[in-house]
């Protein structure tokens, strides 16, 4: 009979409170001595000044010594079988505690990340820069659709004449007749689409935003300085697409807004889903993948300090920390920023400085930038904390995206190829010579967060995941009538794409 949970629990967050993070094995071993408070004494006192995790090996140069920990016979012989490799006890587990996977089979890689490239000093010619960026790389996923035409040439042609061109949403603004009239930009100038209300097409004016990129398809009136739109395409995500999976049975957890610092940081929830971490439910959960807003941060709204638990934003991250040791120490976990987090708010967002980096070292979690495309066993995460959420629910009409139903923005987004369309609003964009907010290869799966609302369904056979939040709800909520979906974990079988959504509240 396996040592209960509870032993393992205790284990790993004895281990933590002294700094430690630890193996599975290693709590495995140590919840099954003779006496595990002597045990975890002796390994740590055993293990290198720089060690910052526990390894099975430290635990066996302490048990296997000769010696007894207490009286009785040594742990090994008392955990009734054979001492095993880390690698060699997965899928042997009859005890209902996790058992460790082999790093070995693991496979990670991160793309698309600001952080160490960025070039921006603010001045006027890098935004031109990067919104030029951005039309070129758009631009380039739809000349192949239609025969377009720069908007120079567009003036010069005869009217009657069909005609495409490709361009950057500049203005939108309704007829007196109750048409639209789009105008469309590219590097040569501009030129007005006119999408008549009778036609099908009219309904996609909805879903417009200034500044994302798309190609209309028309006519050209008989004086040649009109478009009459007969289609409208958006960068898009083919309908044909067929996403990548593993070729073994692993998991993947997508959380984000965690919170730590803040009086409504639900606590309870968090040690319930990494004490479920814990056990061989969890077995195939080999990543953890954080989106964003680690901690409450300091002076990010009006009236936050009244509703700080941690007022000191380091403080904060040492907690924070902390909490992230409770999760097992073999499972790899990537983190992004977000807008409450200490780093800065224009978009792309590079990861935290050394100081912080040092703070969260404990875990030895990958940190990588906002946004940022973290490929998984083959499959392709694209990681953003979600701010133009915001501006796409508040922009476009609730059918289309809503807090509600956060996954239909995220598939606007994907519709786009770019994680921020719009500019001018909330949002904050910082320039650069590239825009890292373009959506150059379609994510198998598209994971933010933000809202703190749970969300996640198919767009063109991409996965995309709001995973809601660990914080219940604040008074600014309440008075901006958030009601927030928190204590959940989204589980994602990574050979499949299916999702489970775990509760813990």
């Amino acid at each position: 009979m396996g040592v209960p949970l509870e032993s393992e629990v205790h284990v790993a967050r004895e281990l933590a409170s002294r700094g430690y993070n630890a193996e599975r094995e290693a709590v495995t071993l140590l919840s099954g001595a003779p006496d595990p408070e002597r045990a975890i004494e002796r390994t740590v006192d055993s293990v290198p000044g720089d060690a910052l995790t526990v390894t099975a090996d430290h635990v066996h140069a302490v048990l296997d010594d000769g010696t007894r920990v207490s009286g009785g016979a040594p742990a090994t012989e008392n955990t009734g079988k054979e001492r095993t490799d880390a690698g060699e006890t997965k899928g042997v587990n009859t005890t209902g505690e996790r058992t460790p996977s082999d790093p070995e089979n693991r496979e990670l890689d991160i793309a698309g990340d600001i952080t160490g490239r960025s070039t921006g000093t603010g001045e006027y010619k890098e935004f031109v820069s990067v919104f030029r960026d951005r039309y070129e790389r758009l631009a380039g996923q739809l000349r192949s659709r239609v025969n377009h035409r720069p908007t120079d040439s567009l003036e010069r042609m005869s009217g009657g004449q069909e005609a495409a061109v490709v361009g950057m949403v500049n203005d939108i603004r309704s007829t007196r007749n109750g048409h639209w009239l789009v105008e469309l930009e590219d590097t040569n100038g501009t030129f007005p689409a006119l999408i008549t209300k009778d036609r099908e097409l009219a309904d996609y004016v909805d879903e417009l935003l200034t500044d994302e990129v798309i190609a209309i398809e028309g006519t050209l009136s008989d004086d040649a300085g009109i478009l009459f739109a007969d289609s409208l395409h958006f960068p898009d995500v083919p309908r044909t697409y067929q996403p990548s999976t593993a070729d073994r049975h692993v998991q993947a957890a997508l959380i984000s807004d965690v919170h730590v610092g803040s009086q409504e940081f639900v606590a309870e929830a968090w040690e319930r889903f990494t004490d479920w971490l814990h056990t061989a439910e969890a077995d195939p959960v080999e990543y953890l993948l954080v989106a964003g807003d680690m901690v409450e941060g300091v002076g990010v709204y009006p009236g936050q300090d009244e509703e700080l638990d941690i007022v000191d934003i380091y403080e904060q991250y040492e907690t924070f920390s902390e909490r992230l040791k409770e999760v097992p120490g073999d499972i790899e976990i990537v983190m992004i920023p977000g807008n409450h987090d200490a780093v800065r708010l224009a978009e792309p967002q590079p990861a935290f400085d050394e100081e912080l980096r040092s703070i969260m070292s404990a875990h030895d979690a990958r940190i990588t930038g906002n946004p940022s495309t973290v490929s998984i066993e083959g499959v392709d995460v694209l990681m953003y904390h979600g701010i133009s959420l915001d501006e796409v629910i508040a922009e476009l009409p609730a059918a289309k995206a809503s807090y509600d139903e956060p996954h239909l923005a995220m598939y606007q987004l994907l519709k786009k190829r770019h994680v921020a369309p719009q500019y001018g609003g909330k949002l904050r964009v910082a320039p650069e010579k590239k825009d890292y907010l373009v959506i150059d290869d379609v994510p198998d799966i598209f994971h933010t967060g933000h809202v703190h609302k749970l969300g996640f369904g198919k767009y063109h056979n991409v996965l995309a995941v709001n995973s809601g939040c660990w914080q219940a709800q604040t008074e600014f909520q309440k008075r901006n009538n958030i009601q927030p979906d928190f204590g959940h974990a989204p589980i994602v079988d990574l050979d499949t794409l299916d999702v489970t959504v775990r509760k813990f509240v």
